[in-house]
């Protein structure tokens, strides 16, 4: 029988609808069982199998509980689910979306099999699993939330029976999902936990390339790719070395050193499929718009990035990137966008000079501040990013190359004592997405509906009272003048 791809590591069985790493998941029945594995290497897919197994076999006890990154995650694993019940001839009926409890408005996939037995496919949202008996599938469980928050809610509900299967990449060396694999491996595994790890090398080298090979179009560029081949094509796609380590080989970023861990981050981002982006300069009209520039010319990129005011929350609604663009090319670009902004906030370093300059002429002082970069100065726009992500009071791309270029920024203690931050200089950039968003959280600065106090204040000859106003800079200070 004749293979597509050039793929060297054909498994031993090529029908096989499993691989062997796949295949030791499926049958491992431990109560608790935690799986840390690279990205896209069919875990869900073959997570649904056992999934639909329990569920729809005669004399099945418990229903089963998922928990997906999001709603399209959750739907995507009940199509799983459903495909494997056809695939055996299972009898079962998909109800669609349900409501499971309405004063939290929650919700989830329905999958009902002939047994009464349901798979309940939902967001990871950990009150969903609150109060709910059975079996649980905590599917890219780092990526969650509050992944230790999901665990405490979730664990009680094998009570009376059922097991808990997890199943991430990593998202950071402080997020619960590291710690639980520490406690593993370091303390000797007090929760008594199976343990798995399955890195892009170990896949490969399982036969992945050949499975996925069959399953590409045969003008797949990956078609032509051995395994050596496929993970330098992998890694190379990665926004940095420390992201392609994290995602596909199960070493998670190191948050000791990074300014922006993880959590914080993913906690910040948009869900992958949400539609959060101005399409044109024309759609920012009746909009309480703020942008910062950081400017690059070739080796760093110039991007500006726009939030939108909405209550208290700031909402990314354009990050545009340019590189290697004379500046005139680039004005063209950004001005149009930058006509619409209630406020701006510019890198007034190097290139940034000439560009503050013009800028001014063309929108003001006040609509166009320009901000020159000092130790002090980024310590006091880098301290606002964290604490809006903190308070949530920021939204985000779900981007791997925003992701790195946040993660980049490091906090640095001098022998001094001073604060400094640093970032490498990659492919991806110099952190001039993360200076952009700083520049523009400060933009927006403490803007919202206008709130004036008046107070008395007595003349020896007269009892007129002043309003107190905020104004606008570093730190902007309130008083009165």
């Amino acid at each position: 029988m004749t293979h597509k791809g050039n793929a060297k590591i054909i498994p031993a069985n090529p029908n096989g609808l499993f691989l062997p790493f796949q295949e030791k998941w499926i049958k491992d029945n431990s109560r608790l069982k935690l799986v840390e594995k690279s990205r896209q290497i069919g875990f869900s897919w073959s997570t649904s199998y056992p999934c639909v197994e329990r569920t729809a076999l005669q004399g099945a006890r418990y229903d089963q509980w998922v928990s997906s990154r999001d709603e399209i995650q959750a739907k995507l694993f009940l199509l799983d689910c459903k495909m494997w019940a056809q695939v055996f001839s299972m009898a079962a009926e998909d109800l669609g979306e349900v409501v499971i409890d309405a004063k939290k408005k929650l919700s989830a996939q329905v999958l009902k099999f002939a047994t009464d037995r349901c798979i309940y496919s939902m967001s990871s949202n950990p009150d969903a699993q609150a109060g709910k008996r059975g079996g649980r599938v905590l599917d890219e469980f780092a990526l969650g939330d509050d992944p230790r928050l999901m665990w405490s809610i979730a664990y009680p509900g094998l009570t009376w029976g059922g097991s808990m299967e997890v199943i991430s990449t990593h998202r950071g060396s402080a997020n619960f999902f590291n710690l639980l694999i520490r406690e593993i491996l370091e303390k000797n595994n007090p929760k008594r936990i199976s343990h798995h790890k399955v890195t892009l090398q170990d896949a490969l080298e399982q036969g992945f390339l050949f499975k996925l090979q069959q399953a590409l179009p045969e003008d797949a560029e990956q078609q032509t790719m051995d395994e050596a081949e496929y993970f330098d094509f992998i890694k190379n796609g990665c926004a940095d070395e420390e992201s392609f380590l994290q995602e596909y080989m199960c070493v998670p970023g190191d948050d000791e050193t990074a300014f922006l861990e993880y959590d914080l981050i993913a906690r910040a981002e948009y869900p992958a499929n949400e539609k959060w982006e101005i399409e044109s300069p024309e759609d920012c009209k009746g909009r309480q718009l703020y942008a910062g520039i950081d400017i690059g010319r070739t080796k760093d990129l110039t991007v500006i990035w726009i939030l939108e005011l909405l209550g208290d929350v700031l909402y990314t609604r354009k990050v545009i990137e340019l590189r290697n663009m004379s500046k005139p090319d680039q004005e063209k670009v950004l001005w149009p966008w930058v006509d619409w902004m209630v406020r701006t906030c510019q890198d007034y370093t190097g290139l940034g000079i000439g560009w503050g300059d013009d800028a001014q002429k063309r929108y003001g002082e006040y609509r166009y501040e320009n901000i020159s970069f000092s130790g002090r100065v980024k310590e006091s726009l880098a301290y606002p990013v964290r604490g809006k992500m903190e308070d949530r009071k920021v939204r985000i791309p779900f981007s791997s190359e925003v992701r790195a270029d946040l993660r980049a920024v490091t906090k640095e203690t001098t022998a001094a004592g001073n604060i400094r931050f640093t970032a490498e200089r990659s492919e991806n950039g110099h952190a001039d997405r993360f200076w952009a968003l700083a520049l523009a959280i400060h933009a927006a600065g403490n803007s919202g509906p206008t709130t004036y106090a008046y107070h008395g204040i007595k003349k020896a000859d007269s009892g007129l009272s002043r309003d107190i106003r905020t104004t606008h800079g570093i730190g902007r200070i309130e008083g009165c003048y």
